[in-house]
């Protein structure tokens, strides 16, 4: 599973959740650089280090020795919570795990060195694992 080594701030705030900021484009990682096929975020979602891990199992099975892959995402925010039958107050729960907040655009695997068929289902597969909506797009 992918996490931080060290962070600066173990405990991030919380962000607001309006629509319309979370349905805008991203700006950054919105084309294919590395390889010749690319897994395309199309709805916005946070992305937790074991869906990444599990996609990336996906696709690791399907390049083998002959093919490449890039996760061009990392998981880098903290979650919190408090532990079950705790009340309120006395602060903020401890980090739980790690998410990375996708929004429509973003590139989030690429794949090079693989059949065009291979690659299109594998990264069909890998999308399935993830809770967003994706398309596979080429370079």
């Amino acid at each position: 599973m992918l996490f931080p080594k060290k962070v600066k701030h173990r405990k991030w705030q919380t962000g607001r959740k309006s629509p319309e900021k979370l349905a805008r484009p991203d700006t950054r990682g919105i084309t294919v650089a590395f390889g010749s096929y690319g897994l395309r975020a199309t709805t916005p979602s946070r992305v937790t280090s074991n869906q990444i891990e599990a996609a990336r199992k996906v696709l690791t099975r399907v390049t083998g020795k002959g093919g490449k892959l890039w996760i061009r995402i990392f998981p880098d925010r903290p979650i919190t919570n408090k532990p079950a039958e705790v009340g309120m107050g006395k602060g903020k729960g401890d980090p739980k795990h790690f998410v990375f907040e996708v929004r429509p655009g973003r590139i989030l695997f690429e794949l090079d060195g693989v059949d065009d068929a291979k690659a299109r289902d594998a990264l069909r597969r890998a999308g399935s694992k993830l809770p967003l909506k994706t398309t596979v797009i080429t370079r």
